[in-house]
């Protein structure tokens, strides 16, 4: 099975980059352009298709409603990261976050290579007037000032120079998350709601799902005025334009989670009728197939008569340049504020196949930020309480190694179909496509963060990456199998620092049954050049019954790594470790304590911080004076924002 699978990749691989080479030689023909449209982006956050014309009747967007019917609306769009930072680092750069990481992590700083240009470095080469008003989050080393002719919350596309096109970015924070942690009185009453099965039927899960309705609403009216705007500069004619949310809802179980809350979003494009040649389909259209926003850079490009870079994996949905539909998109999750995890994910419009490259992490571990929901709060206390049921409990249990769901038959994702023979075969076919995806696009998620393997072109290199042989390691550690003890075995002593490190991953989910390679884990432990796989081992130790042990080395760790900045991921997957091995983490309360006080918010948001909330999570779980039916809530300051100026 290792060898057929990874020849079936390679070759897959081998065919993509001749396909690549084909379509760029095709493209690189002039296009028939004469003239350059307008382009503006309005860009809401954390939304799923909460919209009236996506059928939803208890929306009030008539805005949004009446720019779907004079344009195309796309039924089933997604982001590639169900979270801001991820989904914008792909939309600025039409690159995957996971090729390029630290990028897939949520509040990294990826180094972006100088071949892997933006969109608004290109539209400026071309001729544009660049502006991006509000927000950036782009994940990476990438400057707005450098790359964008204006980037604050002044920026404006009628500062332009006469003449110029213009594209304009509009970011919109009425839907964010943080504008649930406070109640949003509004046409929507708690009465009125939809409450999905995986969560409790409580006033406060009403009552966020109602303020989320409200604030959508708030957010189509300011759309709507931005649209009136472009009416009243005389520019409409003139102008394409895009709605979309960087990621999807934000609901509980949305944001940061591989379902199809936290991929599927609104995507609504409006081209007037002098650019109608550009246009996918007629005004009033629908497009079923699936499209994610890895296809965003591609449009922009072929709207203004360019083709799409071969390092760029997605296609243009409009413009002479547009690609073939596709039938699937792509999704992946990382660390999630200071959660670490590794999910990756695939639909096409109906069925959704899942990868839990971590199964022994719940769904439902703490999140500081997150946690502030009342919803989130509520929930995790029915936990606590034993008053949830068995699909409202599953949050809090740990994972299974994959997922699949018929989203038209189970629209909340609670029944998995993956042993369902009846599905057999398409789980297949999803299984692969995800495979052959995850090479092609050389996925990062196998290396931990803050090694020194990952980036876009070091992790290029298969004598220091073996994504192959990696692939199918973190499958069987994955599984969890007591038939593969001896494939772990052998490959602890691999001279490669990640395949160490994942076989060690294969040994903790194997718990007491791999208790013979204690002697092993040990060495490693106490002595393995890379501090990730000495990480990955202590975890390891612990879980096959040496957790004294296992926790005396991962306070050594810590005790070990200099205060610099680049040592925090380090840091953070210690705590990570910790928090899961759980009680016998009491002996690292002392340091805990000490990060518990640094860096704490509004000091900044980045993963010092994270590093800092993890362990005041983790210190209160284990204080002598917590009791467990309580739930562990972190500060942090909450803010209103307005919209833009206009």
């Amino acid at each position: 099975m290792e060898f057929s699978r990874r020849d079936a990749i390679a070759a897959a691989s081998g065919a993509l980059v001749a396909g690549m080479a084909t379509s760029a030689a095709n493209a690189a023909q002039p296009g028939n352009m004469t003239a350059l449209p307008n382009i503006v982006w309005i860009v809401s956050e954390d939304n799923n298709p909460y919209l009236g014309a996506y059928g939803d009747t208890l929306a009030h967007t008539p805005n949004l409603d009446a720019l779907a019917k004079k344009g195309v609306l796309y039924r089933n769009a997604f982001s590639n990261g169900p979270v801001c930072a991820t989904s914008r680092f792909g939309i600025l750069t039409g690159v995957y976050a996971e090729s390029c990481a630290p990028a897939q992590h949520h509040r990294a700083i990826a180094h972006l290579p100088k071949n892997l240009k933006t969109y608004p470095q290109y539209l400026r080469e071309a001729g544009y007037y660049c502006v991006n008003n509000g927000k950036e989050d782009w994940n990476c080393d990438a400057v707005g000032k450098e790359i964008w002719d204006e980037s604050d919350n002044r920026a404006q596309w009628y500062k332009r120079p006469a003449g110029k096109p213009f594209m304009a970015v509009y970011n919109d924070f009425t839907t964010h998350e943080s504008q649930l942690f406070f109640e949003t009185p509004g046409r929507v009453k708690p009465e009125d709601v939809r409450v999905p099965d995986y969560l409790p039927d409580t006033p406060e899960v009403r009552q966020d799902i109602a303020s989320y309705y409200n604030r959508i609403e708030i957010m189509d009216k300011n759309c709507g005025d931005r649209l009136a705007q472009i009416e009243r500069e005389g520019v409409a004619d003139d102008t394409i334009v895009f709605y979309y949310s960087d990621n999807g809802g934000v609901l509980p179980r949305s944001k940061h989670f591989d379902y199809d809350e936290g991929f599927r979003t609104a995507l609504i494009i409006y081209v007037p009728p002098k650019w109608q040649h550009l246009a996918p389909a007629p005004a009033g259209s629908e497009v079923t197939t699936p499209v994610s926003y890895i296809d965003l850079v591609p449009t922009l490009l072929s709207l203004i008569g360019q083709p799409k870079a071969a390092h760029m994996p997605g296609r243009a949905l409009l413009g002479p340049y547009q690609g073939a539909p596709e039938t699937l998109a792509f999704g992946s999750r990382d660390r999630m504020d200071e959660r670490y995890d590794f999910v990756r994910s695939v639909c096409d419009g109906r069925f959704r196949f899942i990868r839990n490259y971590n199964p022994d992490r719940p769904w439902g571990i703490n999140e500081a930020y997150a946690w502030l929901m009342k919803s989130y709060q509520s929930w995790e206390s029915g936990h606590l309480a034993a008053r949830l049921n068995t699909v409202q409990d599953r949050f809090f249990q740990t994972k299974p190694y994959e997922e699949f769901y018929d989203l038209h038959e189970d629209r909340d994702e609670v029944h998995n179909l993956i042993g369902d023979p009846r599905h057999h075969s398409r789980i297949t076919a999803m299984r692969s496509a995800l495979d052959r995806h995850m090479l092609e696009i050389n996925d990062n998620g196998f290396i931990p963060e803050g090694a020194p393997e990952q980036g876009y072109f070091p992790s290029r290199d298969r004598a220091v990456y073996p994504l192959e042989a990696l692939m199918v390691l973190g499958e069987r550690a994955s599984q969890r199998r007591v038939a593969n003890f001896a494939y772990f075995m052998a490959k602890l002593a691999d001279n490669n620092a990640l395949v160490r490190y994942w076989a060690a991953n294969g040994m903790r989910g194997l718990g007491q049954a791999a208790a013979n390679a204690r002697p092993v884990l040990e060495k490693m432990a106490a002595g393995d050049p890379s501090v990730h796989t000495r990480i990955s081992a202590a975890h390891a130790l612990a879980a096959v019954g040496a957790s004294s042990e296992g926790v005396a080395q991962l306070i050594a760790i810590l005790e070990s790594l200099p205060a610099a900045n680049a040592n925090m991921p380090m840091r953070l997957q210690v705590v990570d470790a910790l928090t899961l091995i759980g009680e016998p983490a009491r002996a690292a309360l002392p340091l805990l304590r000490v990060y518990a006080s640094e860096h704490l918010p509004p000091a900044g948001v980045g993963i010092d911080d994270y590093v800092a909330l993890a362990s005041r999570y983790l210190v209160a779980r284990l204080d002598a004076t917590y009791k467990p039916e309580t739930p562990i809530y972190t500060s942090w300051p909450t803010f209103k924002f307005p919209p833009p100026p206009l």
